[in-house]
């Protein structure tokens, strides 16, 4: 074989390869009955109602249908919260609000069961506020945490929305999904517990309210009972003063799942004292929590003369070993990330 010959047939295979690979990974978007187009709009976050071809034939209204992809999902996209919660009370279903971690979860799998799309449901997205409470809609995205108007408390939440994926994917995801993600690496979770925040949990019947750190139970597990969807989170006005800081420590510097983070807020009094203090951790143990020993601490300390902090104080921390860190090796970074993110809201406290 000439050496020309060689080249045209190496070229010819890499031509059928590419073919196939493509209309493989096309039947698996059609699975969810997702024409390309909507595929992408998803993918970089652009909201815009498509009119869809099932395979059964027949033009079905994306907005109010309920589509059901042959042997595999159904889907439904209810345009109001009493829509949803009447099929949910019916017919209980995944839920999905931007669904960032969902469809990547599904590796080569293809979707099953019930799936909920809640996206198209525009009273559960926004940022409000009333004398006593800050709400933030379950759907809000990461990009509308940044570009809102919030005090300087919610600095670390802003700071843990830019990590949450790339620019595309805080367009895509909510608030609320990071939450019942239930990641222990939530970038979410350690600023909203350092501002008391609150899970409002709705369903047909009834509406109830769980601290934030009562509804995260373990790895991928929370309240949520069957029949209930996440309808905000609010945050008391109360723990809205004082600076914030959020840090993170992962592998490299940008879309990483964090091996530690740690979220801050201080409120400095008149005479430069400590008057509160509120000190979370994520990415260290099964749930992110506070250290209340911590803040207890420097709680009323002089801003000169903070007290160290040591692995020692961290007894309310029980680090976990994966395959990202050592236990020790998160304890260790725990310590320094503390150290410098209540520096850091000092430093905001004091510049002028």
């Amino acid at each position: 074989m000439s050496i020309q010959a060689f080249f045209l047939s190496v070229t010819v295979l890499k031509l059928v390869f590419n073919e196939l690979t493509f209309r493989t990974s096309l039947h698996r978007y059609q699975t969810l009955d997702r024409d390309v187009p909507d595929l992408v709009s998803a993918i970089i976050g652009y909201d815009k109602q498509y009119l869809r071809r099932p395979p059964g034939g027949g033009v079905i209204d994306a907005m109010n249908a309920t589509v059901s992809a042959a042997n595999s999902a159904t889907f439904s996209r209810p345009s109001s919260l009493s829509e949803a919660l009447d099929l949910m009370a019916s017919n209980p279903s995944v839920l999905l609000a931007g669904g960032t971690d969902f469809f990547p979860g599904l590796r080569d799998r293809r979707a099953s069961g019930r799936l909920m799309d809640l996206t198209a449901i525009t009273e559960l997205r926004g940022i409000t506020r009333n004398a006593d409470t800050w709400r933030i809609g379950a759907l809000t995205t990461w990009s509308d945490i940044v570009a809102a108007d919030l005090p300087p408390a919610f600095d670390a939440l802003k700071q843990a929305a830019r990590e949450v994926g790339s620019i595309q994917i805080q367009n895509r995801a909510t608030v609320a999904g990071n939450l019942c993600n239930a990641s222990p690496a939530a970038d979410g979770v350690p600023p909203l517990l350092t501002l008391n925040a609150q899970v409002v949990i709705v369903s047909r019947n009834a509406v109830r309210q769980v601290p934030l750190h009562a509804f995260i139970l373990g790895n991928r597990r929370t309240a949520l009972a069957d029949g209930e969807i996440v309808s905000e989170i609010r945050i008391p006005a109360d723990a809205t003063s004082g600076r914030s800081c959020f840090l993170k420590l992962g592998s490299r510097r940008y879309l990483v799942i964090s091996i530690a983070m740690v979220a801050a807020r201080l409120v400095i009094c008149p005479e430069g004292r400590i008057a509160e203090a509120a000190i979370a951790v994520g990415a260290c143990s099964e749930v992110a929590i506070r250290l209340s020993a911590v803040e207890h601490r420097i709680t009323g300390c002089d801003v000169h003369a903070l007290p160290p902090i040591t692995a020692t104080r961290l007894d309310e921390l029980q680090p976990i070993d994966d395959v990202r860190a050592s236990a020790e090796y998160r304890r260790d970074a725990a310590v320094i990330l503390i150290d410098r993110a209540v520096r850091a809201c000092l430093d905001a406290e004091t510049r002028p």
